[in-house]
């Protein structure tokens, strides 16, 4: 029995000390996972830090014979906290990220988490049954009564076990690095492609299968158990945006959002659907937290093998008629890209009629007043729908900081909608009126499908122009000569 508590100890310790020290090097993973499964936004930062430290507490105490019960008592407890917070969660028909292990592992909380919180708090009941039954010396005393053979099979077992968690943080840390090298290589590729320089890719006239050529048929199973075919897709007669993400992938689920909100805003004239190359329990998971509509479950890729799919996340278009409408758009910046195009009407015209009155929205400033944009009058002005996180509106922003500086009232007024967050809207340094949108509620109003894209407002308040997108015809529109509306129509 105490040979059976010492190495419940071992394992006990060493469980919730990898755990509280993998959530201490990634902060930033555990105070998101803290406000995912509801956490009071004032005590995120402060559980970010308490949990992991009393993990490495527990650790601690599970060492020493004296100690060994508060330790098994304190794991119970925390163990006891973790499963009650996953199954409410479970129950609410959520499933975030546990991030038990922080970037060594994290998976979508479930009802396996629950069985593992389970089979780890029989851990911890072994060793408070045994302490209290048959106490048992200290690890260290344990330790130091070893033949040598037995000493040098834990010291290689203890090595064996740091080099697992030093490689899984330098795995985590390279995949991290090789993604911002991705994210480089498409800007530059952007560049380039914008000075008339072309890539291999340009070269070999894209990724994926040619435009014009028949989409492969397939039929993918659901979470919940029925299936989904090509022509089940395009049954509705109208283009089919199909995306391709896999389960872990950052970028993917920082997508998601975005994703959910096409379906709904788009279902009419586009069809959103997702294809995750991950197990049926973890694509209904995200599914549901993310309020995904039809996803497809794709577990052996072959969907997106099919479609010459080169990672994650990426998008195809496919035209009503079942043929191939684009080449493969790969990451965030070129799949926001295809669907401003899949959206934009034939002929170029996109948004509201020219003289439909401003709709009746009202938007907090970044100074936290709240501006009606049928207010808008007494001059021309530039709607620019913008996001900081957008690679293009990026690539512009240089070049229309400058143009503001050199705006002398002859031309339209800026007015800068932002979707993305406070800190980072005002990061970017505009001296015109920036408007807060984090819905995107003022772009979907005005017909824009995307960032950056512009409408002009006229001085009498109505829509004077098309929805345009891209950098040089939002500044072609910033450039035009400003109207002032008649001083017998002002308010």
């Amino acid at each position: 029995m105490a040979l059976m508590t010492i190495v419940a100890r071992l394992a006990l310790a060493t469980l919730f000390a990898v755990a509280g020290t993998a959530k201490l090097v990634d902060r930033a993973g555990t105070r998101n996972a803290m406000r995912s499964f509801g956490a009071p936004k004032r005590l995120v930062g402060l559980l970010a830090l308490l949990i992991p430290l009393a993990e490495l507490a527990v650790a601690a105490l599970l060492l020493p014979s004296q100690t060994a019960v508060v330790g098994a008592g304190g794991a119970l407890g925390l163990l006891a906290i973790f499963t009650v917070a996953i199954a409410l969660t479970i129950a609410r028909g959520r499933a975030p990220e546990c991030h038990c292990f922080g970037q060594l592992h994290s998976a979508p909380a479930s009802w396996k988490t629950v069985g593992r919180n389970g089979a780890f708090a029989a851990l911890a009941v072994i060793v408070l049954v045994g302490s209290v039954a048959e106490p048992a010396p200290s690890a260290v005393a344990w330790i130091g009564d070893l033949e040598p053979a037995g000493v040098a099979a834990l010291v290689a077992a203890g090595v064996a076990l740091s080099l697992l968690v030093v490689g899984g943080f330098a795995l985590t840390s390279l995949m991290r690095s090789y993604g911002h090298v991705l994210v480089r290589l498409d800007r530059l590729e952007a560049a380039l492609a914008e000075a008339g320089i072309a890539t291999s890719a340009e070269e070999t006239n894209g990724i994926g299968l040619e435009p014009g050529t028949p989409a492969p048929w397939f039929l993918a199973p659901t979470p919940e158990g029925g299936g989904i075919s090509r022509d089940d897709l395009l049954a509705p007669g109208v283009p089919v945006l199909l995306l391709f993400t896999s389960p872990h992938c950052g970028p993917c689920t920082d997508l998601l959002p975005d994703v959910s909100r096409w379906q709904h805003e788009h279902a009419g004239e586009l069809t959103v659907a997702v294809a995750c190359a991950g197990p049926a329990d973890a694509v209904g998971a995200e599914a549901t937290e993310f309020h995904l509509v039809g996803a497809l479950v794709d577990e052996s890729a072959a969907i997106a093998s099919s479609f010459e799919v080169a990672g994650t996340p990426a998008a195809v278009l496919i035209a009503s008629d079942g043929t191939i409408a684009s080449w493969m758009a790969a990451g965030r910046d070129e799949i926001e890209a295809l669907l401003g195009h899949a959206l934009a009407p034939a002929g170029g015209d996109s948004g509201l009629p020219i003289g439909t009155t401003v709709p009746s929205l009202e938007l907090p400033s970044l100074d936290g007043e709240t501006v009606a944009l049928e207010e808008l009058r007494g001059r021309d002005t530039v709607l620019l729908f913008w996001n900081p996180g957008c690679g293009f509106c990026g690539e512009m922003h240089e070049e229309l900081v400058a143009w503001e500086q050199t705006a002398n009232g002859a031309t339209p007024r800026l007015v800068v909608v932002s979707s993305g967050d406070v800190e980072a809207t005002r990061a970017e340094g505009f001296r015109s009126t920036v408007l807060l949108d984090p819905e995107y509620a003022a772009g979907t109003a005005f017909g824009a499908g995307g960032t950056p894209m512009a409408v002009l407002v006229g001085a009498d308040g109505r829509v004077a122009s098309n929805v345009v997108a891209g950098a040089e015809a939002v500044l072609e529109l910033a450039r035009r000569p400003a109207r002032a509306e008649p001083a017998a129509l002002r308010r």
